[in-house]
C-alpha cells in the first residue's frame, strides 16, 4: 500500500509539471520513417551544365519520392494520419506514436522508423544573444593565416555570383556586416528564408550561431567572400534538431520555395545555394543514426552542391569521435579546427568514422576554428571557438574559387583535388591515438587549408 500511494504521488507531480512547465498542451510524438527504395542518380554524371544537373536530381528525386510513397501516404490518410514526405532522402515524417510506429514498420516498403523528437513550444520569447564588441580591428588573424587578404589583393576576387547556404540557429538578417548579401533583400524572401521553428518571415537569430558562421563566409570585414550572397533556414532554433527539420532545410536551400509552398512542386533549384555550410551535427538524441542523410548529401553532390560539415567538439574523447551526421560522410567536406599558433584544438573532434563501419580517414582538412572574431545579432560581434568556426573557412574559400573560375562550379571532385593539394602541411602536435601522421591522417586530414594557393 504504501507503494501504491508513492507511486500515485509521482504521478502527479509529473502530470503537475506537464501542466504548468514549458507550454501546456498535448504536442504529439513524431517519426521519421524512412523507405526501402531510394532513388537512382547516376545519369547525372552525363550532364555537365550546374543548372540543368540540378534540375535533373530535382525532378527525378521528387517523382520517384512521390510514387513510392503513394501507397503509405494513402494508408495514413486513411486513419488521418498527418504527415510531411521528403525527398532528398525518401522519407515521411508521421505524428504520430509508438503503436502505430510498430504498425509502420512491419510494411515491406518501409526501411527503418527512426524517433524525431520535437520540443514543446516555450511560454515567452527566449531573448536574443549578442556579442561585446561593436566595431572590428581589422586585419583579423584567422583570415590572414589562410591568406584572404593576399588573394582580394592579387586576384581582386571578393565571391560575387556565388550563392551561399546556411542552415544553423538562424542569421541576424539586419546586421550591418550580412544584410546587403541577402538575397532576399534584393528579390523575394519567400526563394530565400525558410524558418520552420518560428515561421518567421524574415531572417532573426536568437543564440547568434548562425550570425557568427555566416559571418566568417561573407561577413563585409569579418568574412571571406564578402561579395556572395546567402540564404538561409533555421534548423537549430533552441539548439536542437531532429532527422525531419535538418532536411527541411537541405531542401528549402537545393530548391528553395515558398512560404506554405510544396517542396516536390514549388521548389526552383535554379534559385538553390551552390555551397551549403553546416556547423551542426545529429546525434543519436536527436533522432539521428548514421546513414540517416547518406542518400541526400549522395543526391547534393549529384547536383553539383559542395556540402561542408564541421567536424564536431568532442575530440576530448579521443580518436573516432567524428561520429554524427553530416561529418561521417565521404560525400561532405568535413573540418576540424586550429588554433592561432596553428595547433590542432583539443576539442577538434578525430577520425576514423567507425560509426557506420566504413573505417573513413576523417576530417578532410583543418582551418582556423578557436577564438574566432565574427557577427552576432544586434549588429555586434564575438570571439567564439568550435569546429563550427571552421567550416565556414572552407566555405568561404572554395565560394572564391568558384567566383574566380566559374567553370569550377559544381565540380565537386576537381575542387576537393584543389584543395587537397594546396593545403599546407600541418606541422603541429598529433594525438597519440592517431596511428599514421601521413596525408591524409584522422587528425587534419591533408593539412591546413590555404585558401590563396587553392
Amino acid at each position: 500500500k504504501p507503494l501504491m500511494v508513492f507511486s500515485l504521488l509521482i504521478w502527479v507531480v509529473v502530470i503537475i509539471i506537464y501542466a504548468l512547465v514549458g507550454q501546456p498542451g498535448l504536442h504529439g510524438e513524431s517519426l521519421f520513417v524512412i523507405m526501402k527504395d531510394q532513388v537512382n542518380l547516376s545519369e547525372v554524371n552525363a550532364i555537365i551544365d550546374p543548372i540543368q544537373k540540378r534540375d535533373y536530381v530535382y525532378l527525378n528525386s521528387t517523382d520517384f519520392a512521390a510514387k513510392s510513397q503513394a501507397n503509405l501516404t494513402s494508408f495514413l490518410t486513411q486513419f488521418r494520419i498527418e504527415y510531411q514526405p521528403y525527398y532528398l532522402v525518401n522519407a515521411l515524417e508521421v505524428n504520430t506514436g509508438p503503436f502505430w510506429k510498430w504498425i509502420i514498420e512491419q510494411r515491406d516498403d518501409v526501411d527503418r522508423v527512426l524517433q524525431n523528437p520535437n520540443l514543446r513550444p516555450l511560454p515567452e520569447e527566449i531573448p536574443v544573444k549578442s556579442g561585446n564588441e561593436t566595431s572590428v580591428n581589422e586585419p583579423l588573424w584567422s583570415l590572414d593565416m589562410i591568406g584572404v587578404y593576399q588573394v582580394w589583393e592579387d586576384f581582386n576576387v571578393y565571391g560575387s555570383g556565388i550563392i551561399i547556404g546556411q542552415a544553423d540557429s538562424g542569421v541576424d538578417g539586419n546586421h550591418p556586416a550580412l544584410r546587403e548579401q541577402f538575397v532576399g533583400a534584393k528579390y523575394n524572401t519567400n526563394y530565400a528564408w525558410y524558418d520552420p521553428w518560428f515561421e518567421t518571415n524574415f531572417p532573426q537569430d536568437i543564440s547568434g550561431h548562425g550570425t557568427h558562421t555566416l559571418g566568417t563566409i561573407l561577413g563585409k570585414k569579418v568574412g571571406i567572400a564578402p561579395d556572395a550572397e546567402w540564404i538561409g533556414c533555421v534548423n537549430l532554433g533552441r539548439n536542437l534538431g531532429n532527422p525531419a527539420i535538418y532536411l527541411s532545410c537541405m531542401q528549402f536551400l537545393f530548391a528553395p520555395f515558398p512560404d506554405d509552398g510544396d517542396p516536390f512542386t514549388e521548389g526552383k533549384p535554379e534559385l538553390g545555394a551552390q555551397i551549403l555550410n553546416n556547423s551542426w551535427g545529429c546525434p543519436e538524441i536527436e533522432g539521428c543514426d548514421a546513414l540517416v542523410f547518406e542518400q541526400a548529401v549522395s543526391a547534393l553532390r549529384s547536383a553539383g552542391v559542395f556540402v561542408v560539415s564541421s567536424a564536431g567538439n568532442n575530440g576530448y574523447y579521443g580518436c573516432e569521435s567524428i561520429s554524427d551526421p553530416l561529418a561521417i560522410y565521404e560525400d561532405v567536406f568535413t573540418v576540424g579546427a586550429i588554433d592561432k599558433i596553428g595547433e590542432l584544438s583539443q576539442f577538434s573532434s578525430l577520425g576514423p568514422v567507425t560509426v557506420d563501419d566504413s573505417g573513413s580517414i576523417k576530417p578532410d582538412l583543418v582551418a582556423p576554428g578557436e577564438d574566432i572574431f565574427s557577427s552576432m545579432p544586434y549588429a555586434s560581434y564575438a570571439i567564439l571557438s568550435g569546429t563550427s568556426m571552421a567550416g565556414p573557412h572552407v566555405v568561404g574559400t572554395v565560394a572564391l574559387m568558384w567566383s574566380a573560375n566559374p567553370e569550377l562550379i559544381g565540380q565537386i571532385s576537381l575542387t576537393e583535388k584543389i584543395l587537397f593539394n594546396t593545403a599546407n602541411h600541418y606541422e603541429g602536435m598529433v594525438p597519440a591515438c592517431v596511428d599514421s601522421t601521413s596525408r591524409p591522417n584522422n587528425a587534419v586530414g591533408f593539412g591546413v587549408l590555404n585558401t590563396y594557393k587553392a
